[in-house]
């Protein structure tokens, strides 16, 4: 009995002990519990930076197009990772829901589609609102973006090579075009015909002009080949120059004139609209005054193109000698934010990728200097769409190539060498 009374004894010790390691544990658990409760109900919650724009929005496309449905699409070309996109879509949804709108990624009558895209000081997303044949605009600024919008997800992947058949001058190039196998370059006071051979320039021909040209600061040129390769119009302040080739040789002859440029090229006729502007022969600009008229009266302009536009049909864009950038496609003429940085110069690329055609500018300003850069226009922002494309000097002209496919650029380098590169974009 003893013994047994000695055992018995030893297990309810050993309970007791049991149960108050389990009340310790149970007391430790709950502090820890009450602590880290503690903190969690003391916590700010994680904010969503998203939440303002998307409501600013929502609001300003409920607006617009009020209650119904709408189908929604988002595009982002700007530097905000791609897998935030999902909560960028959530939140808008959610915020167009509060108004009335009823969102999906089905075909609809309606139509949302928002860009999110940034320049080089701010971002920005930009809602295009399509209802029936009508397109109209909502845009929200978010403030400064990353340090540098051109990441490596750009859609488009910009690349240069030189010309072919392109020499190296030291006489200032104001444009080229291909003829065949041959080069027409356009100086500032003669055209000459030539082509590559064993890796030296040889020229074929020399057409100096008549009379020396009113010096300008930044000359211009232009050269129209004809299908067959074999024929060209080429044109300079004052001086319009017929060029033809027979049995290899090629003739050239000039005179005085100052008929209108065909300014759009035949590789940025979209649609097949040809439009001719007046070039002022004493400066280096076109007065604004073009064939066939417009019906709007366009201010000076140094470059002109031809877009496609989201509700059909296309717009003209043009480069003002104010540095304003703007686009008619249906009057009035309207401003084109985000070119503060474009330079003087730029054409329109046909390249397949992204909405299929971009505008290929010049840089200054805040961007890289002696660079060219890719945008897209889909509303009345240009966007960015590749990275800056260092060139190999100042970028002292660019044109649509023949083709549309390309831009063609001219380079002038460090050592006053002027050459002409060819600059085509790849899909990413």
């Amino acid at each position: 009995m003893a013994g047994g009374d000695g055992i018995i004894r030893a297990n309810e010790e050993t309970t007791d002990e049991t149960d108050s390691m389990k009340h310790g544990l149970i007391s430790c658990c709950l502090l820890v519990a009450g602590v880290v409760g503690g903190l969690q109900a003391g916590a700010a919650p994680v904010p969503n930076p998203w939440e303002k724009p998307a409501a600013a929005l929502a609001e300003q496309v409920s607006e617009i197009m009020g209650p119904g449905q709408a189908q929604l699409t988002i595009r982002n070309i700007s530097s905000v990772p791609p897998g935030e996109v999902p909560a960028i879509r959530r939140t808008l949804e959610q915020d167009l829901k509060a108004h009335g709108i009823a969102t999906s990624g089905a075909e609809s009558a309606n139509a949302i589609r928002v860009t999110l895209s940034e320049n080089v000081r701010e971002r920005l997303w930009v809602a295009e609102i399509v209802q029936g044949s009508e397109t109209r605009v909502a845009m929200v600024e978010l403030g400064p973006g990353a340090p540098s919008p051109a990441n490596t997800d750009a859609p488009i992947v910009l690349r240069k090579e030189r010309l072919g058949g392109s020499p190296v001058l030291d006489e200032p190039i104001l444009f080229a075009a291909q003829a065949g196998n041959d080069l027409v370059i356009v100086h500032a006071n003669d055209v000459t015909v030539g082509s590559m051979s064993g890796g030296a320039w040889k020229e074929l021909k020399r057409a100096v002009f008549g009379k020396r040209q009113t010096a300008s600061r930044d000359p211009r040129g232009l050269v129209i080949v004809g299908d067959d390769g074999a024929s060209f119009r080429a044109y300079a302040p004052g001086i319009e120059c017929s060029g033809t080739r027979s049995n290899g040789e090629w003739t050239i002859r000039c005179s005085e004139g100052d008929d209108p440029w065909p300014v759009l090229g035949r590789g940025s006729a979209i649609g097949g609209t040809g439009l001719k502007a007046f070039f002022n022969s004493s400066r280096n600009y076109f007065s604004g005054v073009v064939a066939p008229s417009t019906g709007v009266d366009l201010p000076p302009f140094y470059s002109a193109g031809l877009l496609p536009r989201p509700g059909g049909g296309v717009g003209l864009l043009i480069g003002g000698i104010d540095g304003k950038v703007q686009i008619l496609d249906s009057p009035p003429l309207r401003g084109v934010a985000g070119t503060r940085d474009w330079g003087s110069d730029f054409a329109v690329l046909q390249s397949g990728c992204g909405s299929g055609t971009q505008v290929i500018a010049s840089q200054s300003g805040e961007a890289p200097s002696g660079s060219v850069r890719a945008y897209e226009i889909p509303a009345l922002e240009a966007i960015g769409v590749s990275a800056s494309l260092s060139m190999d000097g100042e970028a002292t002209a660019l044109w649509t190539a023949e083709d549309g496919k390309g831009v063609l650029v001219v380079v002038r380098n460090a050592a006053n060498e002027y050459e002409v590169d060819r600059v085509t974009a790849l899909c990413n």
